[in-house]
């Protein structure tokens, strides 16, 4: 009848705190590295790429023009 009941395995109660912060820390580490190569190379990259595309194609000329004609300005006159 012993021969049928398997043995249950004894309780690790030793180093198991520390297993489990070596775990989770290197868990930490791998969700850390993940989403900083993210913020790199796929958010930050994206907004350097707007900010260029935008100033390429700003007219600085067009736009004082703009606000000119609405009045924004002390020192011009808003002229239509």
């Amino acid at each position: 009848m012993s021969e049928l009941v398997g043995k249950i395995p004894k309780p690790q109660m030793r180093s198991l705190l520390h297993r489990q912060i070596k775990r989770n820390l290197l868990i930490c580490g791998i969700g850390v590295a993940i989403a900083g190569s993210y913020m790199r190379f796929v958010y930050g990259d994206g907004q350097k790429r707007a900010y260029a595309e935008f100033y390429r194609t700003y007219d600085i000329e067009k736009e004082f023009q703009r606000m000119r004609k609405k009045g924004l300005f002390d020192s011009c006159d808003a002229d239509d």
